[in-house]
């Protein structure tokens, strides 16, 4: 509990300094604060930091150091908020705001506490959006993301105090021990609606990429990594409370993330923005994560977990990738962003590693969660071998369309001129790269927490 509450205060007390320290300063601190926490897990596989109001898993773990990681990563990216002095104050504390409800998000034991954070983590993504997107069209993928979400939020509010009613308790880890079990098939709808939007499930995931391509790098990045994961962290949550309903009622959500996993993938595949292709790629990637999640065994629930964390590091990459294309060309499109080996050789290399990662190539923490996520799939059902062999060659088939189309073909003869690539940029993808590919020689810190 002590080691929560000083990283809560920590947040807290950054907040008044947002106005006066340097920009650098709060990537500074956020790099410190991910080793801090990092180095705070000592007892391995238990619940840890455990209080009346905060506490800790594994679960949880995971997710806050991924929280934590990719916001030292936001700073680093926005480097022309810092240049051009684009209101960088107001920008870092948004970022702080964002940071504060997602780490009470990822660690309140109170499940309408969780509700409240879970929703309010959703405002300073919309103000990112609002004041550092790039177009016009902005506005409109706001009130998408906000509406979608809003719908969803309400029955999940309900069936949270129709809970409290019955069974006079809201804490999470008494869920976890199967203490509280339900039994309306109405509450099982209302309790995963809010958390299907947020992954998002085929048929829900609209608001994705208008949000992904109108926002700014940093608001693509914590959408990418972390907001998706939110829908996937409240699933694993509420599972609990309802193992009965999951069992009778969960096929149909396998089926429709199956076939929408596949139908996403094609149109991955004639995207022309590059932006909205890392998006879809996303959609599909979170039906593979829905459906082995769905399936209620040991093997989906850890591979799920572990696919939340590649992917957010691994689209997180990406979308960083495309923003230093559009800060040179000035352009996402993939019929002007042709060529780029030719301009930036080294850059090439880079893309390379992350698009290789993005289609679960060995040696990154995507293969294994993969892996398991198909072991679990086909354990439920054979049938789904035959959805799962389309998912993943057309997940290598976007993932190899994205590389080839800009690193290869005729250069665009209208580019001047532009820089090869600062430090920053490299260290940016490396840190990226690294804990994605590194990860899987402690991997069963992931697989046996469960």
């Amino acid at each position: 509990m002590m080691m929560m509450m000083k990283i809560l205060f920590f947040l807290v007390f950054l907040i008044p300094l947002s106005f006066k320290l340097n920009f650098w300063m709060f990537q500074i601190f956020f790099f410190i604060l991910s080793f801090i926490f990092m180095f705070s897990n000592l007892i391995k596989f238990q619940m840890f930091h455990l209080g009346s109001f905060l506490g800790c898993d594994i679960l949880s773990f995971g997710l806050i150091l991924l929280t934590f990681w990719i916001a030292s990563l936001m700073f680093m990216s926005s480097s022309l908020v810092y240049e051009l002095n684009l209101f960088k104050s107001y920008f870092i504390l948004i970022i702080l705001f964002m940071m504060l409800f997602l780490f009470l998000s990822f660690s309140v034991v109170d499940l309408l506490m969780f509700y409240l954070f879970f929703e309010s983590s959703m405002i300073p993504v919309l103000f990112l959006i609002f004041g550092w997107g790039f177009q016009l069209d902005r506005i409109q993928a706001s009130f998408y993301l906000l509406f979608y979400t809003l719908f969803a939020s309400l029955p999940l509010l309900i069936s949270i105090i129709y809970v409290y009613y019955n069974q006079f308790s809201l804490c999470l880890y008494l869920y976890s021990e199967g203490i509280i079990l339900l039994s309306l098939n109405y509450l099982y709808l209302f309790m995963i609606l809010s958390f299907l939007v947020k992954m998002p499930m085929f048929l829900v995931h609209l608001w994705l990429p208008k949000a992904h391509v109108e926002a700014p790098i940093s608001g693509s990045m914590i959408l990418a990594a972390i907001m998706l994961k939110l829908g996937g962290y409240g699933l694993l949550r509420v599972f609990n409370i309802m193992i009965n309903l999951c069992n009778k009622f969960n096929f149909i959500w396998v089926s429709i993330s199956m076939v929408g996993g596949i139908i996403i993938s094609l149109i991955c595949l004639y995207q022309i923005d590059l932006k909205s292709l890392i998006a879809y790629s996303s959609v599909a990637h979170m039906s593979m994560l829905l459906g082995g999640l769905m399936t209620m065994m040991i093997w989906g629930v850890s591979g799920s977990y572990l696919l939340m964390i590649s992917h957010g590091l691994c689209s997180s990459g990406l979308f960083c990738l495309v923003n230093i294309i559009y800060e040179r060309l000035g352009s996402r499109s993939l019929l002007i962003n042709k060529g780029l080996i030719n301009f930036m050789p080294s850059m090439a290399l880079w893309w390379f590693m992350l698009c290789s990662s993005n289609m679960a190539a060995p040696p990154s923490l995507n293969l294994l969660g993969e892996i398991m996520l198909i072991n679990s799939l086909i354990s439920w059902s054979s049938l789904v071998m035959i959805l799962l062999i389309f998912l993943t060659f057309f997940s290598a088939a976007y993932s190899l369309y994205l590389y080839s189309f800009t690193q290869h073909g005729n250069y665009n003869i209208s580019v001047y001129s532009f820089s090869y690539g600062y430090l920053r940029e490299f260290i940016l993808l490396m840190l990226h790269w690294i804990p994605l590919n590194l990860f899987i020689l402690n991997s069963e810190m992931f697989i046996l927490w469960i």
